[in-house]
């Protein structure tokens, strides 16, 4: 299925890891994939509205760049944290690390195909999808808040609607379009 990307659209991913293996599952992996997350907003200027990192797939709400078509900036970014993640397995001896390899010996991290995206049509919609990205981990029982997950952009989100400094290690993300007097209709979606 080909991707109809709408200039200057917001768009809704989802992309798992290989089988839904919990290749995220350790602090340390999704550490490094919140780094690489970071990294690629800054090298490829797309705008990241939320995310979140689960044990063995990632929800993203991004507006690509102007003139760089979705698929390829998601390829740099998962390529960047395939790279390190699946360094990181092997040095820890993490035995997830052979599962992922292929019968060529080259590993695959993430699933084949480009998971699943869409785009956001509506405020209302973009709302449903940030506290969905946002609920996740709650939902399946990691944590008790939002909040409480350091993975995701809950924390950065929270902080702002408060005036709040946000956190040195927060994924940094771009606010919604629209005016400050706007921004009141996003409390309470995280």
């Amino acid at each position: 299925m080909r991707r109809r990307e709408v200039p200057g659209g917001v768009r809704f991913i989802t992309f798992s890891c290989e089988r839904r293996l919990p290749l995220l599952g350790t602090s340390q992996a999704r550490d490094i994939f919140a780094t690489c997350l970071r990294e690629g907003r800054e090298r490829l200027d797309f705008k990241l509205l939320a995310w979140v990192a689960m044990p063995e797939h990632v929800h993203l709400l991004v507006v690509p760049p102007e003139g760089l078509p979705l698929g390829s900036c998601l390829k740099s970014i998962k390529l960047s944290m395939q790279q390190r993640i699946v360094r990181f397995l092997r040095l820890s001896s993490d035995p997830l690390a052979l599962e992922i390899i292929r019968g060529d010996g080259v590993p695959r991290f993430w699933q084949k195909g480009g998971g699943f995206d869409r785009n956001v049509r509506s405020v209302a919609e973009l709302q449903r999808e940030v506290r969905y990205t946002h609920r996740s981990p709650v939902a399946r029982g990691l944590v008790a808040e939002p909040c409480d997950w350091r993975w995701s952009s809950a924390r950065w989100w929270t902080a702002r609607q408060r005036g709040e400094p946000t956190g040195a290690e927060d994924v940094p993300c771009d606010w919604p379009p629209g005016e400050p007097r706007e921004w009141a209709m996003w409390q309470g979606f995280v």
